[in-house]
Formats: structure tokens, C-alpha cells, sequence
């Protein structure tokens, strides 16, 4: 059974967490962009071509820092398999290319 004291110490815990707290649906999407990106950067380190590959990385770079402000978890989902195919068109230039 709860007691009084459970419930009220409780609920002062929760007044204490900051604002600005992550979900858990928004840390897991957060860790899945997180591991696009270092993906992606990998997989470019595959380009022969130095001037090639410093544009790609450049190019990948922006394009998150872009969208790195975007809120809505929907939109975030949408990028996020945007950027998975952009992932795989990406493979499949690198794996010709080599």
C-alpha cells in the first residue's frame, strides 16, 4: 500500500526534473540519428579520392547540423528514413566506385 509520504515525495521529485527532459521514444529516436551519422561518416572514410571524401563528410555534416533543431518526433522519423535510404544509395556508390 502507499503511503502519503511515498506519494508526496513522489510527486516533489517529479516538480524537480527539468523542463526540458527527454522522452524515452525521443532519446531512442536521438540515438538512432546518432548512429546514422557515424554510419554515414564511416562509410565515406571508404572514398579513395581525399577531395571526394572531405566534400561527402562536409555535405553530411551540414545536412544534419540542419535539421539537428527540428522538434516534431514525426518530421524527426521522416528525416530519419530519409536519411537510412540516403544510407543505402550512398553504400551502393561507394561498394561501384571501389
Amino acid at each position: 500500500m502507499l503511503t502519503l509520504d511515498f506519494i508526496t515525495t513522489t510527486t516533489n521529485m517529479s516538480r524537480r526534473l527539468p523542463k526540458n527532459v527527454m522522452t524515452l521514444e525521443r532519446f531512442m529516436l536521438r540515438a538512432e540519428v546518432l548512429k546514422l551519422y557515424k554510419q554515414m561518416l564511416r562509410l565515406v572514410r571508404k572514398i579513395p579520392d581525399q577531395n571526394q571524401r572531405q566534400q561527402l563528410q562536409n555535405f553530411i555534416r551540414q545536412d544534419f547540423e540542419l535539421n539537428k533543431s527540428i522538434e516534431d518526433e514525426q518530421a524527426i522519423r521522416m528525416n530519419l528514413m530519409r536519411g537510412k535510404n540516403s544510407m543505402k544509395e550512398l553504400e551502393r556508390t561507394v561498394n561501384l566506385a571501389q
